[in-house]
C-alpha cells in the first residue's frame, strides 16, 4: 500500500528532530563532562616496590624522614600498594598535612595481596590464611628497612577491617592502629536473611554494596565461630586482657554506604569502657570521609 503523499514530509520532519535531540544530547554530554580531578599539592614520598611470594609492597619514604616510625597501610577495595602517591586520593591529603605542619613523617610501607583480600587465620574458606603469613612477610620486610622506633597501622574500609584484625590479634606488635571507615558490623555474614534486612534497614547502607560486602567475607571465613576469631568486637574482648594494647583512631561517616558507622561507632564506645586509648571521629560524610589533620596528627605524634 502506497504511503499517504501527506504523511511523508511529517515523518521527515519528525526524523530531523529526532536527530537534533540526539545531537543536542550528544553536545550536552561532551559540555558537562568531568574535565579533570582536585589533585593535591604535596612532595610525594621516595617510592620502591617490590614482592614477597604473593605480598606486593612499597615503601614510601618522606623527603624529610621523622624519627625511625614506621606504618603499614592497607588499602581499600580495588586500590593496590601503590596508593599512597596518588595526589587525588587521601593519603596526598595526609603526606601535604604533615609537610604544612611540620610534623615528623614516618616511613610508610603499603602491604597487598591484590584488590580484594581479608586477613583471617587458616580454615576452610578458599582465600583463608593471610593472617597466617603476613607476620613473618612483615619480619622480612623490617629485615631490609631496619627495625622501627614504634609500628604503626593505618587502613581504610577493606583495609582499616584488616587494620583492625591485625592490630588488636597481635597487641603487643604495634603501638597505634587507625581504622578509617572500618568493615565493622554488629551482625556476622552468617545472620538470618531477616537479621540482615534489619542491619540494611538500620544502617542506611546500599543492598548491592552490602552483597558484594557479604560475598568477599564469605571467601575468607567459612563459619559463624570463623567469623568471631575476625571480628573486630569480638577481638577487642580480648585485647581488653592483654598488658599492651594499642592506641586507637576509629573514623567514619554517619552515611556511609556500605553500613559501618553503626559498628565503628560502637567499637569506639566499647574500647573506651575498656580503657583503651582510643580517638573517634564520627563525620557527617559518606563512605570514608576523613579528619585527615587529625589523622595526620595521630600518625605523626
Amino acid at each position: 500500500m502506497t504511503p499517504h503523499p501527506m504523511r511523508r514530509p511529517a515523518a521527515r520532519a519528525l526524523a530531523i528532530l529526532a536527530m537534533l535531540a540526539l545531537l543536542g544530547y550528544a553536545a550536552w554530554g561532551q559540555l558537562t563532562a568531568l574535565r579533570g580531578e582536585q589533585a593535591v599539592t604535596f612532595t610525594p614520598a621516595g617510592q620502591s616496590c617490590g614482592s614477597l611470594d604473593d605480598l606486593h609492597y612499597c615503601i614510601n619514604r618522606p623527603t624529610h624522614p621523622g624519627q625511625g616510625d614506621l606504618v603499614y597501610h592497607l588499602h581499600g577495595r580495588r586500590l593496590s600498594a601503590e596508593s599512597w602517591n596518588d595526589p587525588t586520593y587521601f593519603t596526598a591529603m595526609v603526606q601535604g598535612e604533615w609537610q604544612r605542619l611540620g610534623l615528623p613523617a614516618p616511613t610508610v610501607v603499603t602491604l597487598s595481596y591484590g584488590p580484594e583480600w581479608l586477613l583471617t587465620p587458616s580454615g576452610s574458606a578458599a582465600r583463608s590464611g593471610l593472617l597466617d603469613r603476613i607476620g613473618p612477610q612483615i619480619a622480612q620486610l623490617e629485615a631490609q628497612i631496619g627495625p622501627p622506633r614504634r609500628r604503626l597501622l593505618v587502613g581504610e574500609s577493606m583495609g582499616g577491617l584488616n587494620a583492625l584484625v591485625l592490630g588488636l590479634s597481635q597487641p603487643g606488635r604495634f603501638d597505634k592502629v587507625a581504622a578509617l571507615c572500618p568493615g565493622v558490623y554488629l551482625d556476622s555474614p552468617f545472620a538470618s536473611l531477616d537479621t540482615l534486612r534489619q542491619s540494611l534497614q538500620r544502617t542506611g547502607a546500599d543492598p548491592k554494596i552490602a552483597a558484594s560486602v557479604w560475598w568477599l567475607a564469605r571467601q575468607h571465613v567459612a563459619s559463624e565461630a570463623d567469623w568471631a576469631r575476625v571480628s573486630p568486637l569480638a577481638l577487642l574482648e580480648t585485647l581488653a586482657q592483654e598488658s599492651k594494647r594499642p592506641a586507637l583512631y576509629l573514623s567514619c561517616g554517619l552515611y556511609d554506604r556500605y553500613g559501618n558507622f553503626e559498628g565503628t561507632q560502637q567499637l569506639a564506645t566499647r574500647a573506651r569502657q575498656l580503657g583503651i586509648p582510643t580517638d573517634w571521629h564520627p563525620l557527617y560524610g559518606g563512605h570514608c570521609a576523613i579528619d585527615v589533620t587529625s589523622l595526620a596528627r595521630f600518625l605523626a605524634s
